[in-house]
């Protein structure tokens, strides 16, 4: 069994004796994770994430598969502009991709991982203890929130 103890700075910048075994599993998780890149890019994509309105485009996305603006500015309670701007935004961060059909252009998620996210999420959303606890038993609603016309 090691018991050298060597000190390890944490991110913070508290120090204080280790043992040899968690500085390798501390070392080995920092390499685990995603490089700064990635991790930026993945912020962009949920601060992209966290609209109601863009919520509401991507769940109408998620239920329906391919959707145009028109039909989508409708079911989201946004503006044409208001979508065409969002989804120009999700398009750059390959959340959503587009098909043209004469006039229109139709819209879709971009790939399985996005559609896996969003239901991920919209599950997660629907179990969570602090979701339940804010609606008071017996009067949750017939669809989840975000598949709701909006007030």
């Amino acid at each position: 069994m090691n018991t050298h103890v060597r000190p390890l700075r944490s991110p913070r910048g508290v120090s204080g004796p280790r043992l040899a075994g968690e500085v390798a599993r501390v070392d080995a998780l920092r390499n685990s994770l995603p490089s700064a890149a990635d991790v930026v890019r993945l912020s962009e994509v949920f601060r992209l994430m966290a609209d109601p309105g863009r919520i509401r485009i991507l769940a109408a996305l998620l239920e329906a598969g391919e959707v145009c603006v028109h039909d989508l500015a409708s079911v989201s309670g946004l503006s044409e502009s208001s979508v065409s701007q969002a989804l120009r935004l999700m398009r750059a961060q390959r959340v959503v991709a587009g098909r043209r059909a004469g006039r229109h252009v139709f819209y879709r998620l971009d790939d399985s991982h996005v559609r896996m996210l969003l239901d991920l999420a919209i599950t997660h959303v629907g179990h969570s203890p602090a979701t339940s606890a804010a609606v008071p038993a017996g009067s949750e609603p017939a669809m989840h929130p975000i598949h709701q016309e909006p007030s």
